[in-house]
């Protein structure tokens, strides 16, 4: 049997809003994370697909295949990856891949592994190629090759490690070197939420949070969280905090409304920087075609953070397209800056 780790679960019901705003030490982020595939909401192929992976290797007695899980930031791979280890009664030891300087960081970590246990690196594909080559051997057959001393009196070793499981998360899939994508026995993709499920997170999210909400309330949060689960619970955080502060004690949807002009989020989710980057397309590219770094310098904001944040949104209800000559804002773009003027 699959040794027992010292996971602690978490019940997901309502926690009084007085007990979160006291307690230093409580991490409301953990507590919003569901613990089991059941309290998972959406992703239902993912889970079914899980379930299988768990329901063999316990028959078997043995433990899961590797997995890669990839999809934008927010959607639910750490806790997804917390799940599996909950699920397999396995110990659940986070990292990352660029907190992963040196081969003897990651040896060390694979070394201390026990049967069973889950290694969750997250990031994965900002591993060093030094570092990562460490994983080969690792994964495949649960040794570790390592090479010792330099010159003449180098030596190699093998070191013989417990079966483990890696889950490695990602949002650039396409970064990770050939040789250790194939050594993933499955590999997993997160899509966004529909509206739905986003209204069902919420709801369960609010009851945790002691945050009272009426249905077009929910609604409205649903519409404006970019049916990412991050941004929902980060939204709900600060309608709660707009309740307090006003003595509110049920949020309606002015309430909401309320919340979103402070934050200066539109019912769409849209926020500044989406604007500015539809604006600057628009009226200093005429509507684009233009490259990403022109657009950068233009607005005098990082590639990366309009690459990973922005244009994923955007191009997501259809006001950005992205080209080999460029991006351009399309016809449904143009309407919501006439709408929505800077």
């Amino acid at each position: 049997m699959i040794k027992k780790g010292d996971v602690r679960p978490i019940k997901a019901k309502p926690v009084p809003v007085a007990k979160v705003l006291k307690s230093e030490q409580e991490d409301v982020p953990a507590i919003l994370r569901p613990q089991t595939l059941q309290s998972y909401i959406g992703q239902t192929n993912v889970k079914e697909h899980v379930q299988l992976m768990i329901d063999a290797a316990t028959q078997r007695k043995s433990v899961l295949d590797h997995i890669l899980i990839h999809g934008g930031p927010g959607l639910g791979k750490t806790t997804l990856a917390g799940i599996v280890a909950r699920e397999m009664s396995g110990q659940f030891k986070v990292t990352s891949g660029p907190a992963i300087e040196k081969q003897g960081d990651l040896a060390a970590l694979l070394s201390s592994l026990e049967f069973g246990d889950i290694l969750f690196i997250d990031e994965i594909h900002r591993l060093r190629p030094a570092v990562e080559e460490i994983l080969y051997s690792a994964m495949e057959d649960y040794v570790l090759d390592l090479v010792v001393g330099k010159g003449p009196t180098a030596k190699s070793m093998r070191i013989t490690i417990p079966d483990f499981t890696l889950i490695g998360a990602t949002t650039k899939p396409n970064m990770l070197s050939s040789p250790l994508r194939d050594r993933f026995g499955s590999m997993i993709k997160l899509d966004y939420y529909s509206e739905s499920e986003m209204e069902d997170i919420i709801v369960r999210s609010a009851e945790i949070l002691g945050v009272k909400l009426d249905n077009e309330a929910a609604v409205l949060l649903a519409s404006c969280c970019r049916r990412t689960p991050r941004i929902a619970n980060r939204l709900l955080k600060r309608v709660r905090d707009f309740c307090l502060v006003k003595e509110i004690d049920f949020a309606t949807r002015v309430d909401i409304e309320s919340t979103l002009i402070i934050l200066g989020i539109d019912n769409l989710g849209m926020n500044k920087l989406d604007r500015d980057l539809l604006d600057v397309v628009l009226n200093k590219f005429d509507g684009g075609p233009v490259g990403l770094k022109a657009i950068s310098a233009a607005m005098q904001e990082d590639e990366d953070t309009l690459a990973e944040i922005c244009e994923p949104y955007l191009m997501q209800v259809g006001f950005l397209q992205r080209t080999h000559r460029g991006r351009i804002v399309t016809d449904e773009g143009k309407k919501y800056l006439l709408v929505n003027p800077i």
